[in-house]
This record gives C-alpha cells, sequence and structure tokens, in this order.
C-alpha cells in the first residue's frame, strides 16, 4: 500500500469522524443545522415504519426454523420436532389469514455511512482509484471507492411464502427417519431462501430536499426579518453543497444536477433582500423528488 493511498484513507477516515451532529452543529448555521437533524429524524421514521411491517407469526416460525436447527446441532430430534411443529403452525395460520402474501417481513436492518468531505477530496479519491484500476491495483480501488459513499441503506428480511412453508414441511420425515445431516442442511438451505429488500437513501439528496424545504417557507414569507433573509440565503447556499456532494459521490448524473444549481442562483435573485413570495422551488423541487426517486429504483435493483 503506497503512502498516498494510506494519507487518502486517513483523510477520508477523518472525514467521516467529523461528520458527527455535535461537530456540525457547532460549524453551521442553525437552519442548517436543523436541516440535517430533520434528514436524521426522517431515516429513523422511516427504518420504524419498516419495522411496523414486521409478520410476528413468520418471525416466530423464523425463530422455531433457527431453534430446531440449533437442536438438531444437539442431536436432540424431539426439541427439533417440537420447533418446526411451532414453526408450521404458524406459518398454516399466516396463510389462513394472508393466502396472498408473498414476502412476510421478518426483520429490518440499517446500514448508515455518512462523509463529511469536500468535492475536490472527493473527487481526488475517485482519481486515485481510477489510477489504481488502470494499474491492475483492484483491491486498492476497492478499498478507495469503499469510503466514498454518505447514505442509509434499509435492508429488510423476508420469508418468501411460496416456497418456505413446504420446505419446513418436507424436513420433519428426515428427522424421523434419523436423516439429521441431511435434515440440517435442508434447514440451512431453506434459511438461505430469506429473501433481502434494500433501500438505499442517499443523505445529500436529502438534506439538500430538506434545506429547499426551510428556505421555501422563508422566502414566502412577506414579513420576514433580516435574520431570516441571512438564513434563506444560507440554507440555499447548503443545499448547493449538498447537491454538489451528491454529484461527486455519484448520486446522479452532472447533467441533472446543472439545471438545480441553475435554479438556486435564480432564487437567490428573486429572494434578494426582502423580496418574497411563491412558486420559486416548484422546479428544483420536482427534479430532486424525480432523481431520489431514481437512486432508490436504482437501489432496489
Amino acid at each position: 500500500m503506497n503512502n498516498r493511498f494510506t494519507q487518502l484513507l486517513s483523510a477520508l477516515l477523518l472525514m467521516t469522524l467529523l461528520s458527527n451532529p455535535l461537530w456540525a452543529a457547532k460549524q453551521e448555521n442553525a437552519s442548517v443545522a436543523q436541516a440535517r437533524q430533520q434528514a436524521e429524524q426522517t431515516t429513523s421514521d422511516l427504518t420504524q415504519d419498516q419495522r411496523e411491517q414486521i409478520v410476528s407469526e413468520a418471525l416466530e416460525a423464523l425463530n422455531q426454523t433457527i431453534a430446531a436447527l440449533h437442536a438438531l446441532d444437539q442431536n436432540d430430534k424431539k426439541a427439533a420436532l417440537q420447533a418446526l411443529e411451532k414453526a408450521t403452525g404458524k406459518l398454516d395460520l399466516l396463510l389462513a389469514r394472508k393466502p396472498e402474501l408473498a414476502l412476510a417481513p421478518v426483520d429490518v436492518r440499517v446500514f448508515t455511512t455518512d462523509l463529511y468531505a469536500s468535492t475536490t477530496a472527493i473527487k481526488e479519491a475517485r482519481e486515485a482509484a481510477l489510477d489504481a484500476l488502470k494499474d491492475g491495483d483492484v483491491q486498492q480501488a476497492r478499498h478507495i471507492l469503499a469510503g466514498l459513499a454518505s447514505e442509509v441503506e434499509i435492508q429488510v428480511v423476508n420469508l418468501p411464502m411460496g416456497t418456505y412453508p413446504a420446505a419446513i414441511k418436507a424436513i420433519s420425515p428426515l428427522i424421523d427417519a434419523g436423516k439429521l445431516e441431511e435434515a440440517k442442511a435442508a434447514l440451512q438451505a431453506t434459511l438461505n431462501t430469506l429473501v433481502i429488500d434494500s433501500s438505499v437513501i442517499p443523505l445529500p439528496l436529502l438534506r439538500a430536499q430538506l434545506m429547499l424545504e426551510a428556505a421555501e417557507k422563508l422566502a414566502e414569507d412577506k414579513d420576514r426579518s433580516q435574520k431570516d433573509s441571512m438564513d434563506l440565503h444560507t440554507l440555499l447556499d447548503s443545499a448547493r453543497d449538498q447537491l454538489e456532494l451528491a454529484e461527486a459521490l455519484g448520486y446522479g448524473k452532472k447533467a441533472q444536477f446543472k439545471p438545480m444549481y441553475e435554479q438556486i442562483e435564480l432564487i437567490h435573485k428573486k429572494t434578494k433582500g426582502s423580496k418574497s413570495g411563491t412558486g420559486f422551488f416548484d422546479k428544483i423541487k420536482q427534479a430532486l423528488q424525480d432523481l431520489r426517486e431514481e437512486q432508490q429504483e436504482k437501489s432496489g435493483k
């Protein structure tokens, strides 16, 4: 690992640590810091919404499947059969109530990667990764690129109801026949059929959206104070910073960001001084929403 690569990784690690909300709050305008906190709350709410969709019967069936596997590890046929009987009962009950259910959520996992870095540093890292690839050093490029993300990934783990119940029922005869190793292999194979749906929320895009929403409220206020006007333009500048960060990290194409930068400059002009009005943000909000939906759709593939 060369010295430049080590320095680059150290810089990116430091930038990631500096993304701590407490540090950011000290450095930023209060309105901008509030928008960041709202972004955190938004992702937390989305995660909670997903957790509320967990199907208790399916979760219990999964737990009993794992219990059966542990019992077989101890050569406890009776405990394994009892666990599988409970799992089957839960799944039969669930299918009786919801015969149309294809995927039953049983767990939600959240992975957050937050990077506080300048676009210059990100571009340098991208160039270093490209240089490494040109030299055939794929692993070095992989380590560099691994840090170039600012997102929340929400994974929902599901039981495939079309195959899982039948697979569980087919294992009990193996245990009755004393074929414990085959039963263990079948149980493990069944657990491997769990389906994971992944959704990625790019944090710079979410933060830019919330900053623009806060700025829009100020722009529509005919009686805003001088401080409010300063906050308005600070929010616009910070939203642009977030969009530039998103562009540098590859959450969209250059052609998608250029019109949004132009819209921000136009809003700056329309709200200069104490000027106010409505509809200033319509185009940029729609463009940003379209970009967020596009990124989310890509993450789900």
